[in-house]
């Protein structure tokens, strides 16, 4: 999207626009170049998208816009964001159009994330709201534990053992030093360690599924109830 909606939005120098924290650097930069201010949002711990009761929370008198991301292929609460939005008088600019679900490769994608959600131990498998059909662009777990150290042991030995993993987000904006911003976003912190994107990709056969199963689950894990 970058800057050309947020103008087209009306956002402009001196207004403030609300982003999410986890996943949202490059939303907060657009935001910049056109002088507006970026303020960080919490994200839902299920979806990893925007939390419009979080939003709520710093909407401000110089609020102009808020910037949902749809992450990971999950789309966000574009209703209950809207309903925030017309109450306060102000735009929902998506970052992003909603991915599409229907693609022969995400309809692949949601067959294989159905297999691991199944098989997965050890690990918290994504949760998908209901009503929402996920395209899965990336298969997102949690190893939970005692902050950063236990993911990244757990992504150390996952490669070691030819399992191509990655972090997806590595640090929440609002931690960075060209946004670092004196608030605490507890779930976008606590995704930011405990995340981690496993193979996913459309092309993939259930032997190479098999093997990210067989190596997840022999590796063991606290496994953490899901969020409520």
């Amino acid at each position: 999207m970058g800057t050309t909606q947020l103008i087209a939005a009306g956002v402009g120098v001196g207004n403030e626009v609300v982003v999410p924290s986890y996943g949202g650097a490059e939303v907060a930069e657009a935001v910049r170049e056109i002088g507006a201010r970026p303020v960080f949002a919490d994200i839902d711990a299920r979806s990893y998208c925007l939390d419009p009761v979080s939003v709520e929370q710093v909407v401000s008198e110089c609020t102009a816009a808020v910037v949902p991301v749809h992450l990971f292929g999950h789309c966000a609460d574009l209703n209950g964001l809207g309903e925030l939005a017309a109450l306060r008088n102000i735009r929902v600019v998506e970052w992003e159009p909603l991915p599409r679900v229907d693609a022969v490769d995400a309809v692949r994608r949601r067959q294989h994330a159905e297999y691991l959600g199944r098989r997965l131990r050890g690990v918290v498998t994504p949760v998908v709201e209901p009503g929402v059909e996920h395209a899965f662009m990336e298969y997102v777990v949690r190893v939970p534990g005692n902050g950063r150290p236990d993911r990244d042991a757990f992504k150390r030995a996952l490669r070691a053992r030819g399992v191509e993993c990655g972090v997806p987000v590595k640090l929440p904006a609002h931690r960075m030093p060209e946004f670092r911003a004196a608030v605490r976003l507890p779930e976008a912190e606590r995704a930011a360690d405990e995340c981690l994107a496993l193979p996913l990709a459309a092309s993939l056969t259930k032997r190479e599924l098999q093997h990210v199963i067989s190596a997840c689950n022999g590796l063991g894990g606290l496994l953490r109830e899901r969020a409520s």
